[in-house]
This record gives structure tokens, sequence and C-alpha cells, in this order.
């Protein structure tokens, strides 16, 4: 009888062969083996943790829980759909703003399934990831609803990143720090290309959620301050309260990173850090222009100006680095007291019954 021929390994079952009986031969998991990047310790074995900050942000985001359809948007379609509900610039701001976010959150969720989540090598952070995926995904259906109840044009609101120049110019700023997404033959392990991560993560946390979500989100907020487009207003509050832990998880993972590697943080780098900050401002500015040309709802295209330069040198000081600008003042206080949602706060007091759009939305 012919003996079967022992299959050869691929180098995935290798390594997962090899690391499990490495580890019974070696012994249990030690916290001083773990490490965010280029770890040797199994990265299935979350306990004993290490990294308590990781696995905080992923309890908060279970606890921020919300899905949009369970939002109102009666009093928003009745608006839209009213000839002097809005003015043109007030739609031409809000389109170009839901133009921005639709694709968005897209590229951020890609960015963290394809790339993030492989190379940042421990189960704390991963866990949290895995967290923030599904609120990627919250956020893109989100827009989906509110283009869907409001009748907006489909073909139009998902294709102002290629045809809107002020968000096409964001856009291809930022797939410079996606080719990593397209190699699946790119590892970390070696100074450069530990830095090359670190400035993707830099370019998706930092810029990405961290500042050109905010010109969105105060000019959507300031309508709902204004009793205009509420049940809108009240989905961009839990996203920004979303955004808000998304950056907090990025800020630390950055700097725990640099902790554990100080060799990256060479001058030069923090150099190309500061201004890659610096472009990325003037990109949403110009984008701020383009989406709010004229003054209303008490913004300007200054006033956001001046808030981007501000959010810029808050970032600056997170990451530890000199400011891009000069001392900036808040010129949105009202931002702040925003961000500060409690968790308690209650979605209206009906839910819908049946997802539907439009005029024949269902609310007990």
């Amino acid at each position: 009888m012919n003996t079967p021929a022992t299959p050869t390994p691929t180098a995935a079952t290798a390594s997962i062969g090899s690391g499990l009986t490495s580890d019974l031969r070696g012994g249990r998991v030690q916290v001083s083996e773990k490490s965010m990047i280029n770890s040797r310790a199994d990265v299935n074995q979350l306990l004993p943790m290490k990294y308590g900050w990781a696995w905080e942000k992923y309890l908060a985001g279970c606890n921020n829980h919300w899905m949009p359809t369970e939002i109102s948007m009666q009093a928003d379609i009745a608006l839209w759909r009213s000839p002097d509900g809005l003015t043109p610039d007030e739609r031409l701001m809000v389109k170009r703003n839901l133009g921005f976010f639709a694709t968005a959150e897209s590229l951020v969720a890609n960015n963290i399934v394809l790339a993030v989540y492989r190379h940042l090598t421990n189960p704390e952070c991963r866990q949290y990831l895995l967290r923030q995926a599904f609120e990627e995904a919250v956020h893109t259906h989100t827009f989906q609803y509110i283009c869907e109840s409001l009748g907006l044009d489909e073909g139009e609101l998902f294709n102002m990143y290629r045809e809107v120049p002020s968000i096409s110019d964001k856009d291809a700023w930022a797939l410079q720090y996606t080719q990593h997404l397209e190699d699946p033959g790119f590892t970390t392990g070696t100074p450069d290309k530990d830095r090359a991560f670190l400035r993707d993560l830099i370019a998706f946390y930092v810029v990405f959620e961290g500042m050109w979500f905010y010109t969105g989100f105060a000019q959507i907020l300031s309508l709902g301050r204004r009793n205009k487009l509420v049940g809108i207003a009240e989905q961009y509050q839990y996203i920004l309260r979303d955004e808000s832990i998304h950056l907090n998880f990025g800020i630390d993972t950055i700097n725990q990173i640099r902790a554990e590697n100080p060799h990256l943080w060479t001058s030069d780098f923090r150099a190309e850090v500061r201004t890659m900050l610096a472009e990325a401002c003037e990109l949403e500015i110009a984008y701020g222009r383009d989406t709010m040309p004229r003054d209303m709802l008490g913004l300007s295209a200054d006033a956001c100006a001046q808030y981007l330069r501000f959010i810029t040198n808050r970032r600056c000081a997170q990451l530890g680095l000199e400011p891009v600008f000069g001392h900036t003042d808040n010129p949105f206080p009202w931002m702040s007291e925003v961000m500060d949602l409690g968790k308690e706060k209650n979605f209206f007091e009906s839910r819908v019954i049946e997802y539907q759009t439009g005029s024949s939305l269902s609310w007990d």
C-alpha cells in the first residue's frame, strides 16, 4: 500500500504550526514579550494584557454603540423638500459635505482592515481595530441612509471625490499613504519600513480622522444648532463621538510605537510630519472655502481656516511636536461642548419600526 506523501506546509500554516510548537516548548507568553510592531509573541493571546489603554478604548467604543436608522429623519426630509427650507449655499455645503464623508469613511475602513490590523502585532490593539472597523461601516451606512432619505443623487454624492477638485485633492494626498494596502508583500521590521508604517498611521489617524473631518463637523453641527437638519446633525454628533475615540487611539498608538522605537523619531522624520500636517491643513482650508464660499450659519471660511490651524497645532502637541502655526485661538468653543455628548443620551423617544426612507418612514 502506498503511503500518502506528507504535504509541504505553506508559509502561513508553517508559521502557525511552528508558533504553536514553539509555544508548547517555550512556555507561556510574558507581558514583556508583547510590543506594538514586530512582536514575536502570540497575537492570539489577549491575556496577560500589556496595553490597557487600547482595551479601555474598545470598551468605550462598545458603550457608544448606535445605528443611523434609530434617528428620525422626518423633519430633515420635510425641510429638504421645502423650496424655502434651506438657502442655495446651505444646500451646496450639505451636499459637498456628504460627498466627502461618503467615501472618506470607506478609505479609512480599508486602511484599517487591509494594512493597520496586519502590522499592529498585539491583540489588545487588534481588538479595538475590529470595533473601529465596524464603526466605520456604521458611518458609511449613515451617509447611505441620509442620501436615500433625502432622495439625493447617489451618483453625484458618491462620485464627488472624483469630480470636485478640493475633495479630489484631499483624497489624492491621502492615497499616497495607502500604497501598503495594495502591496501584500510589505512588512515591517526595518527602520525604513517601520517609519513608513508610522507615517501611514499619522496620515490616517491624525490627518484624516483628526483634522479633515472637523470642517464638516462644524458645518453640519452649526445647522443643527439653528434647528435645521436636526436628524443629520444628531448623526454627525454621534460620528464625532466615535471619531474622538478613533483619534485618541491613533495618537496613543503612534506615541507608544515611538516610545518603543525611539530610533524612528528622528529630527528629519519630525520635520517631515510637521510638513505633512501643514500641507493637510491647507488642503482642508481650500475644501472649506469650496464648500462655503459665503458666510452662513455663524460660520465663515476664514473662521474655519482659523479653526483648522488651531486643530493642527493641537495635533502637533499631542505628538510632542512644535506647533506649525503661531498661537491660534479656537473660534468655535461650542465644538468642545458637542464632543462631550453624554453616553446616557437617548435617540429621541421613538425608534424606527422598519427601515424605510422618505415619506414612508414609520415611527412609534
